[in-house]
């Protein structure tokens, strides 16, 4: 395994950049700077997260995300 995360990571298994092996390591986020917990997704090339809104879910049942804009700096925790 390569000691660089992908430019693209998701926790959604319904989503095309979703890996498994890569969450099941450790992955942390810092976002302009700061450290977040509760990013469902990523981009680094594009430059934005996307974060739970609140407790709200859609009609599927997953949570509505708001996409942040911004400096997104992943690495592996381990």
């Amino acid at each position: 395994m390569s000691d660089t995360p992908p430019d693209r990571l998701s926790n959604n298994p319904t989503s095309p950049f979703y890996d498994e092996a890569l969450l099941a390591r450790g992955i942390g986020i810092r976002f302009k700077g700061e450290e977040k917990t509760n990013v469902e997704e990523y981009c680094v090339s594009e430059g934005w997260i996307r974060v739970a809104a609140g407790k709200v879910l859609d009609r599927k049942g997953n949570p509505l995300t708001i996409k942040l804009s911004g400096e997104v700096e992943p690495y592996f925790r381990n």
